[in-house]
């Protein structure tokens, strides 16, 4: 019995004479809250609201930091009395429960704990200090207090408190209270109870352990700490919370795309956009509403965007409706879908540019067949029917496709392909042979991304400026990449509900009680359906459809993605109207003959006005070019010899007197062609000279003599 006293009297004479000589190493409490980093990253909007809350790394689960203040005044006095209950009155080790330690390890040959929450912190700051690092237990505890009377000198007890409750192991991976609290609890510090702080405390001396070790150790500490708690009641308690799986359910989970593409990486705790969140949550609500509208017509997917013109930053990123979980790892806004006619502004935008057409020109809408070098192209209107001639004004608005085609074939595949790259649509990467006629119908892959920023050029006059998302990001340099004046001309037509009538009716969804415009888009197959459009304030866009490609059942423009669309229009709300007219536009009256369009004021460039517009009648029935048509590329066959190979030129329908004229000059008829490498311009010109069609083909091949 002698030994055993010694023993421990050693020990305690050697703590009596160092005490005073400890110097600790660990860090200032500053120090430590300042290296702490949760295992999530916050997406907060342009006003510090949290947006969405994401993990983004797997070792150990972590929430922010939590403050002392914040913590539930009850669950926090139970915590303390059981696992220190002298913690505010002793300088870090706890002499009595020291005493009582080593009178039970000599008089019943059990050893007790006897750390305090001083010591337990200075475990968990310096690994060399805590019970899973390696060494005898005499010389570790003793490390434990001589750390531990370091801190006391150096921190406040509620700093030491509020670091331990932060930093301390509840259970499995459950690291600081935060998380403890709302992975067992579902709940935030501020709720937790008494009975809470009882779980929480046995779970502290064996995080991982077995329902029934908790439970009674939970019976004991509510002896002592909280009476009130019954040891049945408790148990079934700690049960449900075992049971939970220790899943910590997000508390704001607004942005699931967006927060993919920003939180997964860099540094820092939170990433601060430019959203605003009851907009984002406004227009997550509008878009799973329009979905379950659509769910009859096998529509489940679903993308929304909101810029503000001026800036071109994001108010609102919704790449996925709520209800489409099946596919809520696709980001609708980035992916790559066919444009439908949403491209033709930009079209007939270039059109005006190289003054081919104004907004008064008559274009044909009638069945048209070309040959391309991929076969025969027959563009078709979306409803099968024919409007037969109307103006530009017309054809845009109401989104007629025979006219579109035919004045890309005016405007050139080429320059059509550099206003889309322009424009910020990255992925028109081909030269303009390899699209043929598509561009002009949106049979190309754009992304909602591009399209609203896109629609944002004609908002701003033709100035592009990328879309921001970052509030932190800086404004780039103002490019042009569209006239001034164009871009007002087709904004006043995509505003124009008159214009629109032919195809959507006076009254319907696209129409706003406030100056906006507006454009759909149906892709082939009805796979894609889009509405994007802006007011002098915000450019919105919509994209309805399924992820899959699924074609999409009995949806048209204003039956799909515009309903969406006003909505959002509506809550932002008009602004000052449409911008001012830049100095190159001219307003002049014109009157309309020989085509069903009533007599009105029309916007041209200058220099392009015209009071009359009138459909030549001696032009019906005129011949067309049949073979080679716009865009076709003719390959030399090497097989054949030179002097034999020939191609020749057709017209439909045949015209008497009509001649043939390549590269500026007239062809025999009927004898072909010899073809020769390169580009040919051919032309058919009637009785009197004048040119009744043309089209621009390639020959391709090798030199031969």
């Amino acid at each position: 019995m002698g030994r055993k006293l010694l023993v421990p009297g050693l020990f305690l004479l050697a703590v009596w004479i160092y005490q005073d000589g400890s110097v600790s190493r660990l860090p200032p409490f500053a120090e430590v809250r300042a290296a702490w980093h949760a295992s999530d990253r916050l997406l907060l909007d342009r006003a510090g609201n949290t947006l969405h809350e994401m993990r983004v790394s797997h070792r150990g689960r972590r929430l922010a930091w939590v403050p002392l203040r914040d913590i539930s005044p009850a669950a926090l006095e139970v915590l303390v009395a059981a696992e220190d209950q002298r913690f505010f009155s002793h300088g870090g080790v706890d002499f009595l429960a020291l005493g009582a330690g080593i009178r039970d390890w000599v008089t019943k040959g059990y050893r007790r704990g006897a750390s305090t929450i001083t010591m337990q912190l200075a475990g968990i700051l310096d690994h060399n200090l805590s019970g899973r690092s390696r060494g005898r237990s005499l010389v570790r505890k003793w490390g434990q207090m001589r750390a531990a009377w370091g801190l006391e000198r150096n921190w406040s007890k509620n700093e030491i408190l509020e670091a331990y409750l932060n930093r301390v192991t509840f259970r499995g991976e459950l690291e600081g209270i935060g998380s403890a609290a709302r992975g067992l609890f579902d709940k935030g510090v501020a709720g937790l109870t008494r009975g809470d702080g009882v779980i929480l405390a046995a779970l502290l001396r064996a995080p991982n352990a077995g329902l029934e070790e908790v439970t009674a150790r939970a019976c004991r500490l509510a002896e002592r700490v909280a009476p009130e708690r019954t040891c049945p009641g408790l148990r079934a308690e700690i049960g449900e919370v075992l049971a939970r799986g220790r899943w910590i359910r997000p508390l704001r989970a607004d942005a699931p795309q967006l927060a993919r593409r920003l939180l997964m990486d860099g540094t820092g705790d939170h990433v601060v956009t430019t959203l605003n969140a009851p907009l984002q949550r406004f227009v997550r609500g509008v878009l799973d509403a329009e979905l379950v509208r659509l769910e009859g017509r096998n529509v489940h997917h679903g993308a929304a965007l909101v810029l503000a013109n001026d800036s071109g930053e994001v108010l609102a990123y919704v790449g996925n409706a709520p209800r489409a979980e099946s596919a809520s790892q696709v980001d609708g806004i980035q992916a790559l879908r066919q444009a439908g006619s949403t491209l033709k502004p930009f079209l007939y935008g270039l059109a005006l540019e190289q003054r081919r057409l104004t907004a008064a020109s008559l274009l044909e809408d009638a069945p048209l067949d070309i040959v391309t070098a991929r076969g025969l192209y027959v563009p078709r209107n979306y409803e099968e029917h024919y409007k037969g001639w109307v103006t530009l004004r017309t054809a845009l608005a109401s989104s007629l496709n025979i006219p579109a085609v035919k004045t890309l074939l005016l405007t050139g595949l080429q320059p059509m392909v550099v206003r889309l790259r322009d424009l910020g649509f990255a992925g028109v990467s081909e030269e303009g042979d390899f699209y043929g006629p598509a561009p002009g119908l949106g049979s190309v892959e754009v992304s909602l991304w591009q399209l609203v920023n896109a629609y944002r050029v004609l908002a701003n006059g033709g100035i592009h400026t990328p879309s921001r998302v970052r509030l932190a990001e800086r404004e780039t340099e103002k490019k042009t990449v569209m006239a001034a004046e164009a871009a007002f001309i087709i904004s006043d037509i995509l505003s124009d509900p008159s214009a629109r009538a032919l195809t959507f009716g006076l009254d319907s969804v696209l129409r706003l009680p406030f100056w906006s415009a507006v454009k759909t888009g149906t892709s082939k197959g009805m796979r894609d359906n889009w509405c994007v459009g802006f007011s002098s304030a915000w450019t919105v866009g919509v994209w309805v459809g399924n992820f899959d490609g699924e074609p999409m059942h009995d949806v048209s423009g204003i039956s799909g993605a515009a309903p969406a669309w006003r909505a959002v229009m509506s809550h932002l709300g008009g602004g000052e109207g449409p911008g001012p007219v830049p100095p190159g536009v001219v307003r002049t009256r014109t009157r309309f003959v020989g085509a069903e369009e009533g007599e009105r004021d029309e916007w041209y460039l200058a220099g392009t006005e015209m009071d009359r517009v009138e459909r030549v009648q001696h032009w019906e029935g005129r011949g067309r070019i049949a073979y080679p048509g716009s865009g076709v590329v003719i390959a030399l066959d090497p097989d054949i010899p030179r002097h034999l190979e020939r191609v020749f030129f057709r017209m439909d329908p045949p015209q008497e007197g009509y001649r043939w004229q390549l590269d500026g000059v007239d062809m025999a008829r009927g004898v072909g062609w010899t073809p020769v490498k390169g580009h040919h311009r051919l032309a058919l010109l009637n009785v009197r000279g004048e040119v009744m069609d043309e089209s621009r083909f390639e020959v391709r091949g090798n030199d031969r003599n």
